[in-house]
């Protein structure tokens, strides 16, 4: 039975989100009209000069693109998300994707699982050698249009069951296995391995580490930190 590690993708690897980067190249492609951007235009201003949060930002742009991807061919879709990885390939944080390599060494199986559409994380994840991806899956319709309905919604925010059933299928084992997260969404699937790492975390991910004695790491510019160390 092979060991397994479970990361999220953005801001745990990818040093942005795959979602935002996407939304910003359908826009360039006229794909999505140049307006929707005032939709979450005020949460990205008040995230970055730091009045806001980042879910609140995050989730306007999930509206946007659940809006306007209704009707979208998959073929414009594939070709802004091709233009999104080739464009931000190397935009990956250094612990993390050592990490990874680190791991595939010792042969373990290596998942995703993300909140970013599955075309685009397919594409992202590839290059960096993962085995399996779990993402949100976006219905397409008869004529390889998005219907602007996501498939089984409710299972992809259950990364813990997703984590389960990963080990059952794949015949893994959970012992001396590995789990990389950045907010309190990953908790759940956090609890399930032997050792967790909150990488970059925010605040609710912060105390629930430090309550529980997990592994916290921060990489800032050049530079990793162990907050556990000494």
């Amino acid at each position: 039975m092979r060991n397994v590690a479970i990361f999220d993708i953005d801001g745990t690897i990818f040093r942005s989100s795959l979602l935002i980067e996407l939304v910003e190249v359908l826009i360039e492609e006229k794909i999505f009209p140049v307006s929707v951007r005032a939709d979450y235009a005020r949460e990205k201003v008040r995230w970055l000069d730091r009045k806001g949060d980042y879910d609140s930002y995050i989730s306007a742009v999930v509206k946007v693109f659940v809006k306007n991807i209704k009707g979208v061919s998959y073929k414009d879709f594939n070709r802004s998300a091709n233009i999104v990885v080739d464009r931000y390939r190397n935009r990956t944080y250094r612990m993390t994707t050592d990490l990874i390599a680190e791991l595939k060494r010792k042969k373990y199986f290596i998942l995703a699982i993300s909140q970013s559409p599955k075309g685009i994380l397919d594409l992202f994840c590839k290059e960096l050698g993962f085995d399996k991806v779990y993402g949100r899956f976006y219905e397409l319709g008869p004529t390889d249009c998005f219907t602007g309905r996501v498939e089984d919604e409710h299972l992809i925010e259950n990364k813990a069951a997703i984590l389960r059933r990963a080990v059952e299928k794949e015949g893994l084992t959970l012992e001396a296995s590995v789990g990389v997260g950045d907010t309190e969404s990953d908790i759940p699937f956090l609890e399930l391995v032997e050792n967790p790492i909150c990488f970059n975390p925010n605040m609710k991910l912060y105390r629930h580490a430090k309550r529980n004695g997990w592994q916290i790491v921060v990489e800032r510019k050049d530079v990793i930190y162990d907050l556990n160390s000494k």
